[in-house]
């Protein structure tokens, strides 16, 4: 067809006068156009919106499909569906929060960094729907961003005014070699979307000990005090990027492999194994199609401190919504209806459970640990005014009856320890006698007997003898106390130029021996290099438990990696065997030339990685501590480490324990006795009731 046959043709545009100077003026913004309830934009008078922004996690309008990466694929590679009330829903591949949420600054349409955000002690909100991830990651997050700008990061810049050379450290290596040792590589991980108790014990150990060995490494290089590191927020965001995640498939009710009962200390531990999806926010939520159209509905809530929550009553709980805040320019903003308190106000008509997970302050620092309460379910809803004015959605959760005690249990241990109730059962209220900081109670609820038999409560090694080392001993020179990333400290180039402990009492990776300060060392006692040495931080009892005599639990809850106690005793020499009850029934004998079982490395530290068994072996029979009374078990949740103290007169060997994952308070604390070399094997073999699932049936 010719030009200009037709009506619709386009007639010829003029010459363009490419010597002319246009005053062009740059188009400073776009600020969106969201459309209301009836379909028309918000902005102004009626009229059809433009466009929709549609939140990346949806719900989608006809006609918008999701993108990755939010679009959680199926095994088959497409979308799946969105599954019917009570059902699952798969979870994106990487948290939404990690990503940032442009805002409209008013009229001006600029995107900034919102400060909307109700700041808990952790550092984390429960309205983090437009939270900046970078606000909180600081120098992790900088590195990165500057390096895409072209210029160098806020953390190369200081080390660069300080005159220091800036060593970038690759994680990769030490995140893989965690992976292929816990047996969690990516093709294991999607072949199993849902967890069980093994592997989200196997998941939740990997990102914390990916988490201390970053934790250590980063002290090392910056070990100012306030320096911004988030290894919490980086080493959970690493696991998730290579899919190192279980329960990626929202759902109501119990999660695969979580008890009621369980404790967190970071958020991201419960984004890892599915128990609350989102890192930030305090409402996860998912969409359910229940008519023609999807509804959302709460599947998990995170009451933590951020807002007005009441929960003194154990079973009841009433929960503030999200949003409704006080800006610092003295704004109010009401809550709404939308997101997670519309799924709320959706789970309340629908009557489902609801998961809860309780904040609580932690007494060792300014942050929370978290404890999966159990089941709820929202009885009621109302709005009411906040202390700062704004209007705020008011839900209330009754826990559904028969499930075990979490959060009520914390609340009466509160108690005991101040005094307003006491503790049944108790037989002596302190079993020490003062020789230990903390009281140990013995507790006896179970039948009538009155205690363990007779001996000497000792806090430390009885007769310890001196043993040669390989080279020479170097005492420090830290007369305040050991420091990290100080490289002119022999304690610390004796643990390969790291400190072993953080500032918690935290073993923060694993060797086949720990070198402490000596006593030729002029450290002060609160050293962290003198971590065993300063006897107990948690408040033990020892109990009746029901068919395995007396044993050992805390009240407090425990965090990973922390210390617990050293076995005290008498050091024997294994020739005295006969004389101090070895292969008797009723002997309490740590013997460190046992195998045991070790726990997997760090990858740095495999030059020691393989724990040598020492000719050490310790009878608490007549003289001893609280270790003498933990149990056996199969599937322990405490390990031994050997840590030697150096001094002047040759090394002392010690047995200090450490917990290896998180601990919940009342927990019975339990070891693995080890497997003996002997040949009176059958004679020392004795039936195990640990009841772990891999029990091997006996222990010696």
């Amino acid at each position: 067809m010719e030009q200009g046959t037709t009506s619709n043709s386009v007639p010829a545009a003029e010459p363009i006068d490419k010597s002319r100077i246009l005053d062009i003026k740059p188009m400073r913004c776009l600020v969106p156009v969201f459309p209301s309830a009836n379909g028309m934009s918000a902005s102004g008078a009626p009229q059809p919106s433009p466009f929709a922004c549609v939140p990346p996690s949806g719900p989608f309008p006809p006609g918008v499909a999701p993108f990755y990466p939010f679009l959680a694929p199926n095994d088959s590679g497409r979308r799946t569906e969105q599954t019917p009330f009570g059902f699952t829903q798969p979870i994106s591949p990487v948290p939404l929060n990690s990503f940032r949420t442009p805002m409209s600054n008013g009229d001006t349409g600029r995107t900034r960094r919102t400060t909307r955000i109700v700041v808990e002690d952790d550092g984390y909100s429960d309205q983090s729907d437009q939270f900046d991830f970078s606000v909180h990651v600081n120098d992790v997050e900088d590195t990165s961003t500057a390096r895409k700008r072209g210029r160098p990061s806020r953390k190369t810049r200081r080390h660069a005014q300080q005159g220091e050379p800036h060593a970038e450290v690759d994680y990769e290596p030490i995140l893989h070699g965690f992976l292929e040792s816990f047996k969690l590589t990516e093709i294991d991980m999607f072949k199993k979307a849902d967890g069980d108790k093994d592997l989200v014990g196997r998941i939740l150990l990997v990102y914390d000990l990916f988490r201390r060995k970053m934790t250590q490494i980063e002290e090392m290089k910056d070990p100012s005090p306030g320096s911004a590191r988030r290894p919490d927020l980086k080493s959970g965001t690493m696991l998730m990027t290579k899919g190192v995640r279980t329960n990626q498939t929202k759902r109501v009710g119990n999660v695969p492999g979580i008890e009621v009962g369980d404790i967190f200390f970071f958020r991201m531990e419960l984004c890892v194994v599915g128990l609350h999806s989102p890192s930030m926010a305090g409402i996860d939520y998912m969409s359910v199609k229940l008519s023609t159209d999807d509804e959302p509905i709460a599947v998990s809530i995170v009451s933590s401190g951020g807002y007005d929550d009441e929960g003194d009553d154990g079973d009841v709980l009433i929960y503030t919504g999200q949003g409704g805040v006080q800006r610092r320019d003295g704004q109010m903003f009401d809550q709404k209806l939308e997101r997670g308190n519309l799924a709320l106000e959706k789970s309340l008509h629908r009557a489902n459970e609801v998961r809860v997970i309780r904040g609580v302050k932690d007494t060792w620092t300014t942050g929370k640990i978290y404890v999966y309460d159990g089941l709820y379910k929202i009885q009621e809803s109302w709005a009411e005014k906040n202390k700062s004015g704004c209007n705020v959605f008011k839900y209330k959760l009754v826990r559904i009856p028969g499930q075990p005690e979490a959060y009520a249990l914390w609340k009466s241990i509160q108690q005991w320890k101040d005094g307003i109730s006491s503790r049944t059962g108790v037989i002596l209220p302190d079993l020490t006698s003062g020789a230990e900081s903390q009281p140990v109670s013995l507790v006896n609820d179970v039948d009538d007997e009155k205690g363990p038999a007779y001996f000497t409560y000792i806090s430390t090694l009885k007769n310890p003898k001196p043993c040669e080392m390989p080279s020479p001993s170097f005492s420090c020179h830290c007369h305040g106390g050991c420091q990290p990333g100080d490289s002119n400290c022999s304690c610390i180039q004796g643990n390969g130029g790291f400190l072993p402990y953080n500032a918690l009492g935290v073993l923060l990776t694993y060797k086949a021996l720990v070198h402490e300060c000596g006593p030729s060392c002029p450290c002060p006692p609160n050293c962290r290099n003198r971590l065993s040495q300063a006897g107990l931080k948690v408040r033990l009892e020892v109990f009746k438990t029901k068919n395995r005599g007396w044993g050992l639990r805390s009240w407090d809850p425990i965090r990973g990696g922390c210390f617990i106690c050293e076995y005290a005793g008498e050091v024997i020499d294994a020739s005295r065997s006969d004389e101090f009850g070895i292969d008797s029934e009723d002997n309490y004998i740590f013997d460190a030339s046992r195998n045991y079982q070790p726990l997997e490395k760090v990858p740095a530290d495999n030059d020691d990685s393989a724990k040598v068994p020492f000719p050490l072996v310790i009878s608490a029979k007549n003289n001893g501590n609280v270790a003498r009374f933990m149990n056996h078990s199969c599937s322990p949740n405490v390990f031994w480490q050997p840590v030697v103290r150096e001094g002047h007169n040759g090394a002392f060997y010690h047995i200090a324990f450490f917990a290896i994952r998180h601990i919940p308070p009342m927990q019975e604390l339990t070891f693995d006795y080890g497997m003996v070399r002997s040949d009176k094997t059958e004679q020392m073999r004795k039936k195990c009731l640990c009841g772990s699932l891999n029990c091997r049936g006996y222990f010696y």
